[in-house]
């Protein structure tokens, strides 16, 4: 299999784990995104080609970002997501100064806090599930948690 049939069967994996873990069924998903359940199948396999457009729906129906899709299909080129989000932060007229400070601040906690394993695994759209192997959420902890509080 050459890298182009390789990049297509990872982007139908992908469609179909976000499918998946939305909870859609094939049907539900080629019905919100406007296409048909055919050939929606045959994306997820990896035997067609979308177009950007048919990306597009299908990220809107998945409630993702479309760039996210032409990332995985080769469209766009991937970026530093944390930095262009702070300087569209940054950039919002109606937020005051003090606000993009506690939302930048904020944002890079959370990155910050995230194991780098974890966060590898989310790019490539493999994320485990939430606290499924953060010991920061297991259920030992948050009950020594409390038990210290």
């Amino acid at each position: 299999m050459n890298e182009l049939e390789q990049r297509w069967r990872e982007l139908g994996e992908f469609i179909r784990e976000q499918r998946r873990i939305g909870h859609l069924s094939l049907r539900k998903l080629s019905e919100m995104a406007g296409i048909s359940n055919p050939y929606l199948s045959q994306i997820e396999r990896g035997l067609r080609k979308p177009s950007a457009e048919i990306l597009q729906q299908i990220a809107r129906a998945l409630s993702i970002s479309a760039e996210t899709l032409y990332v995985r299909a080769g469209i766009l080129e991937e970026r530093d997501a944390g930095n262009d989000l702070v300087t569209e932060i940054r950039r919002d007229a109606v937020l005051s100064e003090e606000q993009k400070r506690t939302l930048i601040q904020i944002y890079e906690t959370f990155r910050a806090s995230r194991p780098a394993g974890r966060r590898a695994a989310g790019l490539r759209g493999r994320d485990p599930s939430p606290g499924a192997d953060d010991p920061s959420t297991s259920p030992s902890t948050s009950e020594e948690s409390a038990a210290g509080a």
